[in-house]
């Protein structure tokens, strides 16, 4: 049986031209909507979050504290080490920010953050730690660190942090330009950190795992150098930044 022509069937069945016409308008209705935007105000996306830490009771106490942000829910990703974070940022999608503790089970100090980096170029890591050492903020920063978030911050001052953190992420709607400088706390200058910043890059490394409580040992199993090359290092360093020992050391930056 042949399809009926369009006007045929117009002239034999008057309903189908009738149909015609309504689908005709809704077709235009709907093609004007698709030029219209239509923004859905009140939909906020949750912001993704990593928090990395070895201790689930503090992981648990961030998520309780931070659920949401200002109408912004958080849907908090977690890790308690380095490799566990690597996993789960090369899992999962869309991460707008990394938190990540600085003296993990499994890597101490800023070597936690180079590594992450280093696998994830692209990735926002904020360190999060108790630690406010001014050389520690500053390495961290010059490494590709976004923020720098304290653990005894006040909880005001801290949601701020995340806040800015996480609107601030490329692809959100709402971003605004925050400077570099915003997300990490401010020092005064002084002449210590003019001498750290003469040192090289291993040297650097050193003082930075002596900062964290590292043993010579500890330093040695990190770095891959012998126990005596690091103690020479580390002597090397008290030379260098006028101090008695290692502790006078590490008081310096407390």
């Amino acid at each position: 049986m042949h399809a009926l022509s369009t006007a045929s069937a117009q002239a034999s069945y008057p309903g189908v031209a009738v149909a015609q016409a309504s689908l005709a308008q809704v077709g235009l209705a709907t093609s004007r909507l698709h030029v219209v935007p239509v923004h859905l105000a009140d939909e906020v996306l949750p912001a993704r979050v990593l928090l990395v830490d070895d201790h689930e009771f503090v992981r648990f106490g961030v998520r309780a504290m931070y659920g949401s942000m200002k109408d912004m829910p958080i849907d908090w990703l977690e890790a308690g080490s380095l490799q566990g974070a690597l996993e789960v940022y090369g899992r999962e999608p869309n991460i707008d920010a990394v938190l990540l503790d600085l003296n993990l089970a499994d890597c101490k100090g800023l070597q936690g953050l180079r590594l992450f980096l280093r696998t994830f170029p692209q990735a926002r890591v904020a360190v999060f730690s108790g630690t406010q050492d001014e050389f520690v903020v500053r390495q961290a920063r010059a490494l590709g660190a976004v923020g720098y978030v304290g653990k005894g911050a006040h909880i005001d001052d801290m949601r701020t942090t995340l806040m800015t953190l996480v609107r601030s992420a490329p692809g959100r709607e709402a971003r605004v330009p925050v400077p570099s400088s915003a997300l990490f706390p401010r020092f005064p200058t002084s002449a210590m950190y003019d001498r750290v910043a003469e040192l090289g890059a291993r040297h650097l490394e050193i003082l930075e795992l002596v900062l964290s409580g590292c043993t010579n040992q500890e330093i040695s199993t990190a770095t891959g150098l012998s126990l005596g090359t690091v103690k020479n290092y580390v002597s090397a360093l008290l030379l260098a930044l006028d101090v008695r020992s290692r502790s006078h050391l590490i008081s310096l930056f407390r």
